[in-house]
């Protein structure tokens, strides 16, 4: 028999110290976003699910929870993206003509974990640019990107960049169920050239070259060189390459600690993306903590087929990547039911300091907080005195 309080598995309690570094770092990414001018939104945790999963893609239905909604009886989603919400957002609620800056954080729900050790109920936090098709757009997000990433801490991060026009230009001459696609993206990702070359096993001579030559262009500005002799000159190949030049030495120029490189193998969401995609990595984790790029395709299903550039990240994952933090410093006060008492705890706390009242028979006691001063009665009023070092 299952033990009542057990959980489901990769679903966990987020504990005090965890929970606090989450909060914080969600305030202080939400912030920062806000500083860029992006205008935060919080969509629903479910909805109908053709609004969900609509142009979406077949990997996000895999992923999203469904149930019967009780009142109307249709199907309903958890959502395991916020970017279809926040699409549907731009398009019918808010209907702007020109530039629209959304930023959104809140959990989302996944069937099934996305890696080993990863937890079903990610904290997305992402942000979002709609209304503009050009470079600029592509940018700013992955400067926002990289500017949370440094307020969360994280130094020298690494960016990789791609662009899937490089792999729709080469498979431009041949003809793939979507199964078989699958199949290439996946060989791709995995850098398995026996794989690559089975799959283009009767394809026309460009294309079988260009799929088996593209998991060896990954590296720094030499790849996009290589890239040029190596892929031809088809138009799409051409403007997919320049785009990329000119992001990097501009993410270059802006943040000189991140490496940028390039693996144009890369090619994850490629159903959903329509452009430049990128994938940003920190020391001390064992995947890409935040992802993002292009996607002009996501608001045609709303009616709206507006420009559209975004990332979105885990806090959770983010919060495993701060150094352990110190207990916050708190002051201790008795418990006592006098009136002045209360009332210096009262002005205490709205000067931002913690006060934590030592409830009888539990004086010493403290987790989260460490008690470095305590208020004391002295000469009819109440004073605040250092507590001696543990």
């Amino acid at each position: 028999m299952t033990s009542a309080w057990l959980l489901p598995e990769h679903i966990a309690d987020v504990l005090p110290s965890e929970a606090r570094r989450i909060e914080e770092l969600r305030r202080q990414l939400l912030e920062r976003a806000g500083s860029y001018g992006f205008e935060l939104v919080i969509p629903p945790l479910l909805e109908h699910l053709e609004s969900l999963l609509t142009g979406a893609g077949h990997a996000l239905d895999l992923r999203t929870f469904k149930l019967v909604d009780q009142l109307s009886g249709r199907t309903l989603g958890l959502r395991a993206d916020a970017t279809p919400q926040v699409a549907r957002i731009d398009a019918h609620l808010l209907n702007r003509k020109g530039v629209a800056r959304l930023c959104y954080c809140g959990p989302v729900l996944h069937t099934r974990p996305q890696a080993a050790h990863a937890t079903r109920e990610p904290l997305q936090l992402g942000a979002e640019i709609y209304g503009h098709p050009g470079l600029e757009a592509d940018f700013e997000i992955q400067e926002l990107a990289l500017d949370c990433l440094g307020a969360a801490g994280v130094s020298a991060p690494v960016i990789d960049m791609s662009d899937v026009r490089v792999l729709r230009a080469a498979l431009s001459g041949v003809a793939l169920e979507s199964a078989a696609l699958d199949e290439v993206v996946a060989a791709l990702a995995a850098k398995d050239a026996p794989a690559l070359r089975s799959l283009a096993r009767g394809w026309p001579t460009a294309a079988r070259r260009a799929i088996e030559i593209l998991p060896e262009l990954y590296g720094d500005f030499a790849v996009l060189d290589r890239a040029s002799t190596e892929l031809g000159s088809g138009a799409g190949i051409v403007k997919a390459l320049a785009d990329l030049r000119w992001l990097a030495t501009q993410v270059n120029r802006a943040h000189p600690t991140a490496h940028v490189g390039f693996d144009l193998a890369d090619m994850g969401g490629y159903g959903y993306y329509s452009g430049v995609r990128f994938a940003i990595y920190a020391h001390g984790a064992a995947d890409a903590v935040l992802r993002g790029g292009r996607y002009d395709e996501v608001g045609a299903v709303f009616g709206r087929n507006r420009p559209a550039v975004g990332f979105s990240t885990d806090l959770k994952v983010l919060a495993e990547l701060l150094a352990p933090e110190l207990p916050r410093r708190a002051v201790r006060a008795p418990w006592s039911e006098e009136i002045s008492l209360r009332a210096v705890v009262r002005r205490l706390r709205e000067q931002g300091e913690t006060v934590v009242y030592a409830l009888p028979g539990h004086e010493h006691e403290g987790e989260e907080y460490a008690c470095d001063r305590e208020l004391v009665a002295r000469n009819g009023s109440w004073e605040m005195q250092d507590l001696p070092a543990r």
